[in-house]
């Protein structure tokens, strides 16, 4: 499984959002205004991003494509997917 190969790769980035869950949480607290707020949460939305588009391109490597045919007109189409999935994310 690409899941736990990159497990410390992906656990790192999950340490790393809930890191901003806290500093957001701390924000709201502290009652700090609506755009700083908002920068965080932009912050977060980045990295949950980030870290979707990076299990679902493995995914699609792993799962959907075989890996030993990288010039195959499937894996084509599999690379085509994950670029236009990596722009509708950001």
């Amino acid at each position: 499984m690409h899941t736990i190969k990159d497990k410390a790769k992906l656990t790192g980035r999950v340490r790393r959002i809930k890191g901003q869950a806290e500093a957001l949480e701390r924000a709201l607290e502290a009652e700090l205004g609506c755009a700083d707020v908002l920068m965080l949460v932009a912050s977060m939305r980045g990295a949950v991003n980030g870290l979707t588009a990076k299990v679902m391109e493995d995914h699609i490597r792993h799962h959907i494509v075989d890996p030993d045919k990288v010039d195959s007109p499937e894996a084509k189409g599999a690379a085509e997917l994950i670029e236009v999935m990596k722009t509708y994310i950001k």
